[in-house]
């Protein structure tokens, strides 16, 4: 089967509530290509290794998370955003690109299956709204850090790097996908044990130390695999679509 892409683009904004966010880039179709659409492409970011996939595949069109057009960024096409531009013209294969609308929705956002994966359960955001990018919840049962720490790498397939303050025991925690590692005082402000991110930074460390949170920075590329699959699984489900999502590895 077939969707035309105003209807895919309508829906992914519907969905997503793009119009809620003041976000970095642009959300939604960011480069339009064949008016229809049978096979989708879901990654993380949009570099060439995920455009080569998508062509190889037959692709009318790609999800991801990363997209282009960042502000603060040269807005000139040339170069490496040149290269991959050009190539997804020349194959006529839309873009479709949501920064935190892919993080924030309630089942299928970034956040969101990150939890679901980790079994955590959510209790809320850690902003006012009924759309927060970062999360506050609980585990089911107490866990060390080291153990919990564990549980992450079992399920990302990675070793998160852990700086366990103390020894008290995890039982409420919050999260926030991707570079949120600044959110680490917003953690301690609200009382968490831990906060699970998927970046470090040099002062991270120090405010987790001297405010007592245990921090996991378990990648930016790991925390963030879910999102783009799960609502690709959604669309191809709702649309009888082809939907490969493809992961680029990628350590950060």
């Amino acid at each position: 089967m077939t969707v035309s892409r105003q209807v895919f683009s309508d829906e992914l904004d519907a969905l997503l509530q793009v119009a809620r966010f003041n976000d970095y880039c642009p959300n939604g179709l960011q480069v339009q290509g064949r008016e229809h659409i049978r096979c989708l492409v879901s990654g993380v970011t949009a570099s060439m290794a995920l455009i080569d996939a998508a062509i190889e595949k037959k692709a009318d069109a790609v999800l991801v998370h990363h997209g282009f057009f960042w502000k603060g960024e040269d807005q000139r096409i040339v170069g490496m955003k040149h290269r991959r531009i050009a190539k997804l013209l020349a194959h006529e294969i839309n873009l479709f690109a949501y920064h935190l609308p892919l993080d924030a929705h309630p089942t299928m956002g970034n956040n969101a299956q990150l939890a679901a994966k980790l079994g955590i359960h959510v209790d809320g955001g850690m902003e006012p709204g009924d759309l927060p990018v970062g999360n506050i919840g609980h585990l089911p049962e107490p866990m060390t850090a080291q153990d919990f720490a564990r549980r992450v790498a079992e399920c990302l397939g990675r070793e998160p790097l852990l700086e366990a303050v103390g020894d008290h025991l995890i039982r409420r925690i919050a999260w926030c996908t991707g570079g949120a590692q600044s959110y680490i005082d917003k953690a301690a402000a609200l009382g968490m044990d831990a906060y699970l991110t998927g970046e470090v930074s040099e002062p991270t460390i120090h405010s987790a130390r001297e405010q007592g949170v245990h921090f996991i920075a378990a990648g930016h590329h790991a925390t963030e695999r879910y999102g783009a699959k799960a609502v690709g699984n959604y669309m191809a489900a709702t649309h009888g679509l082809e939907h490969h999502f493809v992961d680029i590895n990628n350590p950060a």
